[in-house]
Parts: structure tokens; sequence; C-alpha cells
């Protein structure tokens, strides 16, 4: 009887021991990996949260670049209309001042929307950094329909400018727009404003004086290149400066043999 008894307290003390300890280690490890998944989901929330707030801001600030308007790399005066005299049925002059603001060569082009009855001098060209021009525009001035002379006469005629940026110096084609099409930009739209030439204004005094200018500037191109060649005197004797230093020369040795007889 007492080793049966102590061999039932025996199996009770065992059987205590070993079921103890697998119960907590399983608590244990439930516990610790419910932690572990717990962790996890949360980065990988943080993860998406994070992904979603950049997509979102890089689309808001692409939206953002799309609404803003492009930098121009023009600079035109006036810079969004041609003031024109209002002078029916006849051909009348407007001018607009066009600079290149940026630090590379830019080119420009002129269209319209009535190229029948209105043409630009010169139609396009390229300007170097900081370089400017002024542009005159021809149009016809179309009579108003009861012959009655009226300044508010509205024009459907528009003007357009546009620009491509180019590698440096180089002579202007209208086909730099149609090959660089994806680079071109729209400086400005001028709409068309008509003026009572007999009525003096500060647009007309300022319409005045770029014309004056645009002329100036033409008759410049017109004049021949200064001839920088050998100088031609008399009946055609020819006195370069290497010439006259030779004479020069001869005539101080010519005196210093004589001297030294």
């Amino acid at each position: 009887m007492a080793v049966d008894s102590e061999r039932s307290v025996v199996d009770v003390k065992v059987w205590s021991l070993c079921k103890i300890p697998f119960w907590h280690t399983s608590i244990a490890s439930s516990s610790s990996s419910s932690a572990s998944a717990s962790v996890s989901g949360q980065s990988h929330i943080h993860q998406a949260v994070e992904r979603s707030s950049l997509h979102s801001s890089n689309a808001i600030s692409s939206m953002a670049k799309s609404l803003l308007p492009s930098r121009r790399r023009l600079r035109l005066d006036p810079p969004n209309k041609l003031f024109f005299p209002y002078e029916p049925g006849k051909q009348v002059k407007s001018a607009v001042g066009i600079k290149n603001t940026c630090k590379s060569h830019v080119a420009f082009k002129f269209q319209t929307t009535a190229p029948k009855s209105c043409y630009m001098r010169p139609p396009g060209g390229v300007l170097a950094p900081g370089e400017s021009i002024i542009a005159t525009v021809f149009k016809f001035v179309e009579p108003p329909e009861n012959n009655e002379k009226s300044i508010d006469h509205k024009s459907k005629v528009k003007f357009k400018i546009m620009s491509l940026k180019v590698k440096g110096e180089m002579d202007y084609v209208p086909e730099l727009f149609d090959e660089q099409r994806d680079h071109t930009a729209v400086e400005q739209v001028l709409r068309v404003v008509f003026i009572d030439p007999e009525r003096p204004s500060p647009a007309l005094e300022k319409l005045k004086r770029q014309l004056a200018e645009a002329e100036a500037a033409v008759e410049a191109c017109k004049k021949p290149p200064e001839d920088t060649g050998p100088r031609i005197v008399g009946e055609g004797l020819v006195i370069d400066e290497w010439k006259e230093r030779r004479e020069r020369y001869l005539a101080r040795q010519q005196v210093e043999g004589v001297d030294s007889k």
C-alpha cells in the first residue's frame, strides 16, 4: 500500500510537471506569433499609406504643373495686342517688338488666321540670347458694310507667335517648326485693335516710333558691307598698310646710305 501510494504521488507530480510547461509554451508561442503578425500588419499598412500619399502628391504636382503656364522665351511689346490705324480700304501697318529672354538661341514664327490679307516682315527668325527686333505686320482693312467709318470696328483676325529653342546660330527655315513640333510653344495670341490715325494717342505715337525703327533696320540691311580690302588711290595705284611701311623703310635706308658717304 505504501508503495502504491508513493507511485501515485510520483505519477501525479510527473504529469503535472509535463503538463504545465507544454501549456505555457503554447501560450507564449501563440502570443509571440500574434504580436509579430500584428507588427507586420501595421508595417504593411504604413507602407501602403506612404505609397498612396506619395502617389497622390505626385499626381497633384503633375496636375499643378499642367495648369501653370509655361515659361515664356520671348518678350513682346505690346504684349498681347497689335495696333493698326483704322483706314478702311487700305493696307495698314502695325509693329511688335520681340526680344529673346532665354540663355539659348530661340527661333520664332508668325501665324495668322488670314494669310491672304495679312503678312509679316520678317515671317520668322532666330534670335541670340538678349537679341531683339521689331517686326512689321501688314493688314488690309476691310471697309464696313454701311460705308461708315467706325473706329469701334472689330476684326476677327488673330496673330500667333510660336517659339522654339535651337542649338546655336543658324539660318531660319520654316521647316524647323515642322520637324520639332513637340518642342514648340505658343508665346502669345495677338488680337487686332484699331486706333484713330487722326487723333493723337500714346499707342499711335509708340506705333510710329516702332515702325520708324523697323524701317531703319531694313534699310541698314540693304546697304552693302563696308570694303575692308586695300584702298585704291589715283589711277589704279593700290596702297595698303604693308606697302606704305615698306616704302618708308626703303626711304630711310636711302637717306642713311647718303649720310654714310
